[in-house]
């Protein structure tokens, strides 16, 4: 909330100087002041209506850009409640002193959503992890250094067997296209010992990168219910199983072609659904619309269609956000796997709770417990059969839409730095992973 607050001051001073700034102040200082006169009673004194009907008179045009239908409301305080609502917002200290008032519970409540909901949507990347000074770490295995560098080796055999033979010249083709045909993994490269004691403290520092907004809660890192819940779906379902989507559309790559969404994340998502459904025996849906024309509010405008598309098709029960990562600086997430140059990603969780403020009551999620046991299996597989390809578990503090099914995932497929061709190379394995869960297979 401090972040917010600083943004937002920055930008008045940005704007207006800081003459501006002081003008802020004193509106914030003045309103505060006729707050603190009020009463209990269930009108409110005269000078505050007065100050805050001045305001949505004089200030509509040149700040405030009150909507002039507010002032013809046939409602006496409509117009009262509308600007000081927006005062709230332009002005957080005001807004600070606005939700202390118990009387006005509910516009509280409503502002405060807003207010998170607008923190969410523009706080889903993890591009600012190393100016955060997080201990994320690049090793998400619990595997000694030798048996890892053994696991890479083998994955880049396939890359030396292939510079001894000869290859035909060169031709000019799209950036997305193979570089050879993946092969699926029909055993594990490695092998966890679950018989080791994995109490909270490995649990987190081995599978989980945390962000500073949050913290988990001890109840959720219970190894039974996150290795052993079984998230296997019915096949025979009469209608689609799984639901892939993106909050985020327009998410693209080093290469993407501009107008080409088959070069975007959607693309990605194209491909992805293709795997499941065709190699994997799943029934997918893939839905395309873009939901991102105004970021910030990209999750609150996707949840209503969602939402809807998942009371027309009750027999969906995994649903998918797939993104794209943004990273600092030219920072590339890339592996070399059979060959073939692969992005790497990351399986990413909203726990709906803030380190410093606790359970957010307006992002109620209760499939928590059941989102981490679907993204810790994943993890599990990944690390197991494709090491080195998944970054750490992320945990953040909002809730990403991930509360509408008990098997919602949101994943981070690569980053904007990666090439189309290592996003559709990342797709074969990821496919199998999400398989390996969903049949069951842990």
């Amino acid at each position: 909330m401090l972040a917010v607050v600083r943004n937002r001051w920055r930008q008045i001073v940005k704007k207006w100087g800081v003459a501006g700034l002081i003008l802020a102040c004193g509106i914030c200082g003045l309103i505060s002041f006729i707050k603190n006169g009020e009463t209990d009673g269930d009108k409110p004194w005269g000078i505050r209506e007065s100050v805050a009907v001045f305001f949505n008179h004089q200030m509509e045009r040149s700040f405030f850009q009150i909507p002039r239908y507010w002032e013809e409301s046939k409602e006496e305080n409509d117009s009262l409640f509308k600007a000081e609502q927006l005062m709230a917002r332009q002005f957080l200290l005001y807004g600070y002193l606005y939700f202390e008032r118990e009387p006005l519970k509910e516009r509280e409540d409503s502002l405060i959503a807003e207010q998170i909901s607008y923190q969410e949507g523009t706080d889903e990347d993890v591009k600012n992890i190393e100016e955060e000074h997080l201990d994320y770490g690049d090793d998400a295995l619990h595997i000694e250094n030798i048996m890892l560098e053994e696991m890479e080796r083998e994955n880049s055999i396939h890359k030396e067997e292939d510079s001894v033979e000869e290859t035909e010249p060169e031709t000019e083709e799209p950036a997305y296209e193979e570089v050879q045909e993946f092969e699926t993994a029909a055993y594990p490269a490695y092998t966890y010992d679950w018989s080791e004691k994995w109490d909270y403290e490995s649990i987190v520092s081995n599978f989980y990168a945390v962000d500073n907004s949050t913290k988990l809660k001890e109840e959720y890192a219970d190894l039974n219910k996150l290795l052993y819940q079984d998230l296997s779906v019915n096949k025979e379902a009469d209608g689609p199983q799984i639901l892939i989507y993106h909050t985020h559309s327009r998410e693209g790559f080093i290469d993407s072609v501009p107008g080409d969404a088959s070069t975007t994340i959607i693309g990605a998502g194209d491909k992805l659904a293709s795997l499941l459904q065709d190699k994997y025996g799943f029934q997918v849906l893939h839905h395309r619309e873009e939901y991102d024309a105004e970021r910030d509010d990209a999750y609150n405008k996707s949840l209503p269609a969602i939402t809807q598309i998942l009371e027309e098709n009750p027999t969906i029960e995994v649903v998918i956000d797939l993104h794209r990562d943004a990273v600092a600086g030219d920072r590339k997430l890339v592996m070399d796997l059979q060959g073939r140059p692969t992005a790497r990603f990351m399986f990413f969780n909203g726990l709906s709770y803030g380190r410093k403020s606790g359970d957010i009551a307006y992002l109620e999620n209760p499939y928590i417990q059941d989102n981490l046991a679907f993204s810790f299996q994943a993890q599990v597989a990944a690390n197991e059969y494709y090491p080195g390809i998944a970054r750490k578990v992320y945990l953040k503090a909002y809730r990403f839409n991930m509360h509408l099914k008990p098997k919602s995932m949101l994943i981070e497929l690569g980053a904007q730095n990666n090439t189309v061709e290592e996003i559709m190379n990342a797709c074969d394995p990821l496919a199998h992973i999400l398989a390996i869960v969903l049949d069951g297979g842990m």
